[in-house]
């Protein structure tokens, strides 16, 4: 496949998903990415063809191996930063079966177009990648005639190979998708505070001496923008890992409260995490959900939080404490007072400064920094 530099035309998110029925494919199953904000959008808002949230890309390629089999054709959406967690479902499980599935992976990172740091790596090597697991691929194309045509080239690989088939989608494919509003029918009384007012007192709450570690996307973001400090860790990609980074954190600088501000579609990407720190039970962590039930950087769509009781599922997993605050104070006073290993869920609502920057430290002097200050002794 060939690194195009020049910018696609647009695909109306409209003619794509007309495409998608026309030739009974879905469900569609995936993470999000705002490459593709505007057909996940359509989708959630009852397009005919049907979209079902994962919570990882390892997941939605799984669900889609038993929806194959149950006779559906179902596409599988992720982010090339995702792939990582395909790469076993899909040589593993979909090859060792021989029950193909369609993919449709965004490339973030491609040459030629700058993005985040946490993209560039995968992006170099998006094609590499599924050229290795044995993926043939191709460029999503906006022109919905030839859409078609390729997506039928692609069925007919897939039935007559057995074999996976992925379409590339590139920056631009899309419209820009605008954010979801947040729902405000008692105009703003009573509902939730904003994210940024959380980190605000938790950041009052702790001492200088605390770790901080933040998880990608608006998160780490507002953190560095209003709260930076050397104590803290901005964990940019890898979604999901911020609380794992935490707990080596935690057992390795047991002189130092470590604090992870964490989101509900990070959790649930790797809920597992939550079973490894009941089990070892740090006492000097404190994890906290910042729940506003969406995939908010991406574009608002919909997380599963909702139907999850993850203060349950902390306490199921062996959290000494476990328990919901829902205003700034509270959970200022629940990370003051936390003693032992604590889970704290925090309910957020949406909503976030349009000019919020990125964070101006690059990521590898950020985790120099970190290394450096707990090098050095705890501070009164």
């Amino acid at each position: 496949m060939t690194t195009l530099v020049d910018a696609p035309a647009v695909l109306e998110a409209d003619a794509f998903l007309d495409v998608l029925a026309a030739r009974g494919l879905g469900p569609v199953v995936g993470v999000p990415c705002s490459f593709l904000a505007p057909a996940i959008r359509r989708m959630e808002d009852g397009a005919d063809v049907e979209y079902l949230a994962a919570a990882n890309e390892g997941e939605a390629v799984a669900i889609a191996v038993g929806a194959r089999l149950g006779g559906r054709r179902p596409v599988v959406v992720m982010q090339n930063s995702g792939l990582g967690n395909a790469v076993n479902p899909l040589t593993s499980l979909a090859s060792t079966l021989e029950v193909p599935v369609l993919l449709l992976v965004t490339w973030r990172g491609e040459p030629g177009f700058p993005d985040e740091p946490q993209h560039r790596l995968m992006g170099e090597i998006t094609p590499d990648l599924l050229d290795a697991m044995g993926v043939r691929h191709e460029i999503l194309p906006s022109d919905p005639v030839v859409l078609g045509e390729r997506v039928d080239d692609a069925l007919r690989h897939l039935d007559a190979t057995g074999r996976p088939f992925a379409f590339v989608v590139r920056k631009g494919t899309f419209e820009k998708a605008v954010p979801r509003p947040p729902a405000d029918d008692d105009g703003g009384a009573g509902r939730p505070p904003l994210r940024a007012e959380v980190l605000g007192a938790v950041v009052d709450a702790v001492g200088p001496e605390t770790v901080l570690v933040a998880t990608t996307g608006y998160t780490a973001r507002e953190l560095a923008a209003g709260w930076d400090r050397p104590e803290n860790l901005y964990v940019v990609g890898s979604m999901g890992c911020a609380s794992s980074v935490a707990l080596g954190l935690a057992t390795a600088a047991l002189d130092r409260r470590v604090v992870v501000l964490d989101g509900d579609g990070a959790a649930l990407m790797r809920l597992e995490a939550l079973a490894t720190i009941g089990a070892v039970q740090p006492p000097n962590l404190v994890h906290l959900v910042l729940d506003n039930g969406s995939y908010e950087s991406t574009g608002g769509q919909r997380t599963s939080s909702a139907h999850v009781d993850l203060v349950g599922v902390a306490r199921a997993c062996g959290y000494g404490d476990a328990r919901s605050a829902t205003t700034p104070s509270a959970v200022a006073e629940a990370v003051r007072g936390a003693t032992g290993t604590t889970f704290v869920h925090v309910p957020v609502s949406p909503g976030t400064d349009p000019d919020l920057p990125r964070p101006s430290i690059q990521p590898p002097d950020a985790a120099r920094r970190l290394a450096a200050a707990l090098a050095s002794e705890v501070r009164p």
